[in-house]
This record gives structure tokens, C-alpha cells and sequence, in this order.
């Protein structure tokens, strides 16, 4: 049993509803705490691709539906899957509410003929969603045990309040008596992550909150919501920890090598000739690429010989001594007919981030620089030049 379901009063059973279940995500493009928020990556994936991939898989939900006033985000929707409902200006303002954006989509779905029972209200600024979470709301609602429900996590928090004069005053427990927390109920905390309704109850109520509300307990680590510049930052700090692990679906994979194939240091014998460490692993790995019909490629800004040296021996083309790896990268992928969405690119330093915020698979050693292990949609778990690479073309072989 999940965490959510000891909250239903009637054991949900998947598969009860007798018409549509649309996830619709609300997705302006008029952010103001955090520009073009919507379209920001976090785990290198922009947010509103995330929550189109995280509804999709939620078992229960038929469409995922993104209601948009803006070209990008309907560009990056649609590439996810997602059917796209234009919204209008009068609907696409600071003051518009997130249930006028529904009923629009609602309207204009059932207009076209189809027939919505249940409803799932999702959030792109919550990165995190919980798949299972979002198929649990669904259940929770198709089989009538509620008519709205919303995400939520325990907490068992001492919450106070300031009083008109300034004063702390306790909510919700007494000051003077301080139970253990075993001893003590939990509350609940809004996440915003997603709300679930019956789709004629939402019209009727107008509101997210109507009839019979059911909580779905989520975990406290996915109850991020992005409102400003630090919690997106922090969202892309722990994006490699909260996003599972698994294949990387790249057609082509190209590294930087210092600091990727080597660890970043460099022996100088006292004629000034330079020595690198480099993995025995990792060639292996390129020699399965190769062997896969997957491109390869080397971009190196440094000059030194042993970056040829080393593709040479790895029979890989190198482009080294490039002051514009972005601008290297695009001209190599086309001329190699790859879409630079199927490219995977290796890197670990600042230099290396123009060229990962083409590709559709940017990805980060384990010791990369913090802004590169940000930017990345995986962070791999070992370091340059102890096996990166070769952890890199497993998951792309796995894909």
C-alpha cells in the first residue's frame, strides 16, 4: 500500500473510470520571479517538459494537456507529447487565475468532442512530481471515495504565528506542552504539485476544492515549488539525487577530455613535456561505441598533443584548440546529420556549459563544477579519468 492510499476511505481501484482523465498543466510565459521560469531546466530538462513526462507516466491518465499563451513552452510541450491548448491574452496575465486556464482547456477539449470525467491539475514549477502520487489522486477520484483531492506531506512541525503586537502565538498545539512526536498527530502541507477533481464538480465549484477533499501523501523531498531564483537553484542541486537513474537515449556522445577522460591534473617532467592519466575503462567504453555504430567525438580546448594522442589511439575524430566549443559542436552535428536533442555531451568545467545547452543529453562527471552539475540532466557517479566515460556508454548502450 502507498502512502497515499491509507488516506482513502474506500480502496481505490485503478481502471474505474468510464471516461477521459486529462492532466492539464496551466504554463504561461510571462514569469516574473524567475524569467521564462516554465522553459528554465532543472536536471537539464526544461520544467514543463518535466511535468509532461511525469503526468504521461502516471498510470490512469489518458492526455496530458498544456495550456499555453507562449511559442516556446508549446514547442517543448509538444515535443514531450503533450496536446497543446492555446490560452488567451486575457488569460495569460498576472491576474488570471490558475482555474480560469482549466475551464478554458476544459472547454476547448470538450469541444472537440471530448468527454472529461476526471481532471488533474498539475504544476510545472513543481519539479518533482510524483508519478505515483498523480496516479493515487486519480484512483482516489475515479472511484468516487472523493470528489477533489490535492498533494500534501506530514509534518509534525511547531507552527506559531506574530500576533498584532508582535508576540508569538502558537497554531495548532499548546506552548506549555511539548509532546514527543510519536505522541503527536501529524499536520499536512500543501504542496502544489498537483490537484485531482471530477471534471463536472470543478465546473459547477469553479474552485479546486470542492465536495469531499481527500489528502495524497506525498514524500517531503519532492515538495519543491518554484517561486524565485534560489529555489531553482536548489531544485538543480538535487535533481541528481531525486531523479532516477537510467538509460540515456543518445545517438551520438561527445566529451571534453581534461577532466573527463583524465582527472584533471597533468605530470610535467622537467623538460616541460606533459603526462596525463587516463582510464583503461573508458577506453573500453568508446571501443563499444564504435563497435554500436555511435559517433564519437572529441572537443578539447587545449592545444597539447596528447588530447590527438589519446583519440588516435581511441580511433575517434578530435577537434582540440577550439575557443568555441558550442559553435564547434553545432557545425560537427550537422554535418554529421545528428539533431543536437540526440546528442549526449560529457563535460566538468564552465567552458564546457555553452556546448551542453544544445544538446538534448548534457551530462556532468561526479566532481564537475557546480554550475555544470546544475546544468546536467544526469549527473554521473564516478569522476573524469576513474570511468566517467564508461558509465556514460552504458546507459547510452542501455537506452
Amino acid at each position: 500500500m502507498s502512502a497515499s492510499e491509507k488516506n482513502l476511505s474506500t480502496p481505490a481501484q485503478a481502471g474505474q473510470t468510464t471516461g477521459l482523465v486529462a492532466a492539464i498543466i496551466p504554463a504561461r510565459g510571462g514569469s516574473k520571479g524567475v524569467p521564462r521560469k516554465n522553459v528554465r531546466p532543472v536536471g537539464g530538462v526544461p520544467l514543463v517538459t518535466r511535468a509532461v513526462h511525469a503526468a504521461a507516466a502516471a498510470r490512469g491518465v489518458d492526455m496530458v494537456v498544456v495550456s499555453t499563451d507562449d511559442d516556446e513552452i508549446a514547442a517543448a510541450a509538444a515535443a514531450a507529447g503533450a496536446r497543446i491548448v492555446r490560452r488567451p491574452a486575457e488569460l495569460a496575465g498576472d491576474t488570471a487565475s490558475s482555474e480560469s486556464a482549466l475551464l478554458h482547456a476544459m472547454d476547448e477539449l470538450e469541444r472537440d468532442g471530448t468527454r472529461l470525467d476526471v481532471v488533474v491539475f498539475v504544476q510545472a514549477t513543481s519539479p518533482f512530481l510524483p508519478t505515483a502520487g498523480v496516479a493515487d489522486a486519480v484512483a482516489a477520484v475515479a472511484s468516487g471515495s472523493y470528489d477533489s483531492v490535492f498533494s500534501a506531506h506530514e509534518s509534525y512541525a511547531f507552527v506559531w504565528r506574530r500576533a498584532a503586537d508582535g508576540t508569538a502565538e502558537a497554531v495548532g498545539h499548546e506552548a506549555s506542552r511539548r509532546p514527543r512526536r510519536q505522541d503527536r498527530e501529524p499536520h499536512y502541507v500543501e504542496t502544489g504539485a498537483f490537484y485531482a477533481f471530477t471534471a463536472a464538480g470543478f465546473r459547477a465549484a469553479r474552485h479546486r476544492f470542492f465536495g469531499r477533499t481527500g489528502i495524497i501523501v506525498v514524500p517531503e523531498c519532492t515538495a519543491i515549488e518554484i517561486d524565485d531564483e534560489d529555489q531553482l537553484a536548489a531544485a538543480s542541486a538535487l535533481a541528481p539525487l531525486l531523479d532516477a537513474p537510467g538509460p540515456v537515449a543518445a545517438r551520438a556522445v561527445v566529451t571534453d577530455f581534461d577532466g573527463v577522460h583524465t582527472n584533471d591534473t597533468v605530470y610535467v617532467d622537467q623538460d616541460g613535456r606533459e603526462q596525463v592519466r587516463v582510464s583503461r575503462s573508458d577506453g573500453m567504453g568508446v571501443a563499444l561505441l564504435r563497435a554500436a555504430g555511435i559517433p564519437v567525438l572529441i572537443l578539447s580546448t587545449e592545444t597539447n598533443p596528447v588530447v590527438r594522442a589519446r583519440a588516435d589511439k581511441l580511433q575517434v575524430p578530435v577537434i582540440h584548440g577550439c575557443t568555441d566549443k558550442a559553435q564547434a559542436l553545432r557545425a560537427w552535428a550537422t554535418d554529421a546529420g545528428i539533431p543536437l536533442d540526440a546528442v549526449a555531451y560529457l563535460g566538468n568545467d564552465v567552458n564546457d556549459l555553452p556546448a551542453m545547452a544544445l544538446v538534448g543529453w548534457p551530462v556532468a562527471v561526479a566532481d564537475a563544477h557546480p554550475a555544470v552539475r546544475a546544468a546536467a540532466r544526469v549527473v554521473l557517479g564516478r569522476r573524469g579519468g576513474d570511468g566517467a566515460v564508461r558509465e556514460l556508454v552504458t546507459r547510452v548502450l542501455a537506452g
